[in-house]
């Protein structure tokens, strides 16, 4: 095998560039070692700046993260926002999750910016990625980074961006930052030298002052001082969260809450689990066992920089289970509404928002409680962007998606793993006080609204060749959209690509309203909603399905949970996709 010219000549580039020798070195002995797939995937490419930042493995490379790509990116920043912002004093804020090398590259970070004459808030050690946000907002920065690859194997590493309002960059904004990084073409470009009276240390006083307005936010204080010896276990799966989640939990009332001690120490090797994801049925697995140990009444684990949290519950069998991150959404939204609606707080200007692929059930939810829903394409910036828009016109009550991220309240613009840990504590402390468990709570709305079940279907396709498979898999989809999925004719077919939706019984096309996106929905006559995506953050292409069936009863759960997982089995067999 031999290296393509373009790949070759990038390679080069960083061997007889302005680059530190260690990172020579290492590019060398790929090449003496004849590493050519490693070589290719490391240089083929720029690493894309996509509309969030930059996600990928570290290493040396220009499709890499490391202090050039880092230091790229962030001088592609910098020239945004001194082009945007001319003549004004320019705030930035900067914090990292635990992740290895997430302090260093926060560091080159904090250089770059500081040499372009912008004045850096920096976290003085590691913090879950909402409170950045917070900060942003709080400070009145125009800009901020996290330094992160959320819940991705510990090989990689991550630069979220974002803008004035607290949430990731939208258009036109984030064509802008993008095109300013992409404009530098040397590293020569890059100014890496420290400007040390730019950059200001920030810590507890942001933290607690967060905290403060977290813990205001709180629906149910009174059922919480009644049932404030909840037993809780919580897991920080070696992440930022044990900054934050522990004193939250405190300051609403709780005060019997246990740490699984093996995951509380930060650690970017995450070295009891494979993957520090709290999707992951695995990476619960000692918080599971201090559970059954202690009979808790509710585990909580946030994910590395703690903007997702997964939770698990006793079920009426007496064993405990994990919910998915419909259910712990709906299940917010619901009690959120419910607690609202019993305080007399709902005054006909309030909303809610979910993604596309998020479950129907909570639209559901908001209609019968006569609350505003909006829909947004996938990722919390949307979310965050709606929250903008509205800000000052309508209140924000909560708002998520089915990737296990949750936002109550209007402090941040992400999703927020500290404030969604004590909601999701209020809500079995509510319930609980009722006489009910959380698992209860479940299946009575199931019963109100009916059962709501989805599955998310995840390809993994790694490489350039991978990207070029996920590139036919969609265009096949769009090309040739199967006629029936688990036995229901496809009605409707959503091309987000093309804003356009398709009535496929009588040939209407009407326009999408929002914003264009490589996303397709397939949805049958019964009900049913199937969503192809390819990930922006991973190398996959993703497929959530969601079904549908009335429940009568809580004793007919698990017969009717059964019947809409085969039909979720039907639905894929008939994608063939394998």
């Amino acid at each position: 095998m031999q290296l393509e010219q373009a790949t070759q000549s990038t390679i080069n580039e960083w061997l007889n560039g302005n680059y530190d020798q260690n990172t020579k070195e290492e590019v060398q002995s790929l090449l003496n070692k004849e590493a050519f797939t490693e070589l290719t995937d490391s240089f083929y490419r720029n690493l894309e700046f996509g509309t969030g930042g930059l996600r990928g493995i570290m290493g040396p490379g220009s499709n890499r993260i490391n202090k050039y790509t880092i230091g790229t990116a962030t001088q592609g920043l910098s020239n945004y926002l001194n082009n945007k912002y001319p003549g004004e004093k320019i705030k930035v804020a900067i914090a990292h999750d635990s992740r290895n090398n997430s302090d260093y590259f926060a560091q080159i970070t904090a250089d770059v910016f500081s040499a372009n004459g912008i004045h850096v808030y920096f976290f003085s050690a590691l913090r879950p990625t909402p409170e950045l946000s917070f900060a942003i907002r709080h400070l009145g920065c125009k800009s901020g980074v996290m330094l992160t690859a959320s819940h991705n194997p510990k090989e990689y590493n991550g630069y979220k961006a974002y803008g004035a309002d607290g949430g990731q960059f939208t258009a036109p904004d984030d064509t802008l930052v993008m095109d300013e990084v992409a404009k530098i073409k040397s590293i020569d470009e890059v100014k890496f030298d420290r400007v040390e009276s730019n950059i200001e240390s920030i810590g507890e006083e942001i933290d607690q002052l967060y905290l403060d307005k977290i813990t205001a936010l709180s629906v149910s204080p009174d059922a919480i001082a009644r049932q404030k010896d909840l037993k809780i276990v919580y897991s920080p799966i070696h992440g930022t969260g044990i900054t934050l989640v522990p004193k939250a939990l405190a300051q609403f009332g709780f005060t019997n809450l246990t740490v699984v001690e093996e995951q509380s120490e930060p650690d970017g090797n995450f070295p009891t689990v494979v993957y520090p994801n709290p999707e992951e049925k695995e990476a619960l697995t000692l918080a599971l066992k201090k559970a059954k140990e202690i009979d808790a009444d509710l585990v909580l684990a946030t994910d590395p920089d703690a903007d997702r949290v997964g939770i698990a519950v006793k079920n009426n069998d007496d064993e405990f289970v994990l919910l998915n991150g419909n259910q712990t959404g709906s299940l917010l939204i619901n009690y959120l509404l419910t607690a609202w609606q019993e305080k007399g707080k709902l005054t006909g200007k309030e909303y809610i928002v979910k993604t596309i692929v998020t479950s129907n059930l909570i639209e559901a939810i908001a209609k019968a409680k006569n609350v505003t829903y909006y829909n947004t394409l996938t990722g919390f910036k949307w979310i965050g962007q709606v929250m903008t828009q509205l800000e000052g016109k309508e209140t924000f009550i909560g708002g998520g998606e089915e990737s296990y991220g949750y936002l109550i309240g209007d402090l941040v613009r992400d999703k927020d793993a500290v404030v969604s840990c004590a909601f999701i504590a209020e809500m079995t402390a509510f319930y609980k006080d009722k006489g009910s468990s959380l698992y209860d709570a479940l299946l009575n709305m199931y019963v109100e609204y009916g059962l709501y079940k989805e599955e998310l279907v995840s390809i993994t396709k790694k490489g350039k060749s991978g990207a070029e498979d996920i590139k036919a898999m969609m265009e096949k989809f769009r090309n040739n959209p199967p006629a029936t999925l688990g036995g229901s004719k496809i009605e409707t077919l959503k091309d987000y690509e093309l804003g356009m939706q398709t009535d496929l019984k009588s040939g209407v096309k009407t326009a999408l309203e929002l914003p264009k996106s490589d996303v397709l929905q397939f949805i049958t006559e019964d009900g049913s909603i199937i969503s192809a995506r390819p990930s922006g953050t991973e190398p996959k292409i993703k497929f959530y399905c969601s079904v549908n069936a009335p429940l009568k009863d809580k004793q007919s759960f698990k017969e009717t949970d059964v019947s809409l997982g085969d039909k979720i089995k039907a639905v894929m067999n008939d994608l063939e996709v394998y």
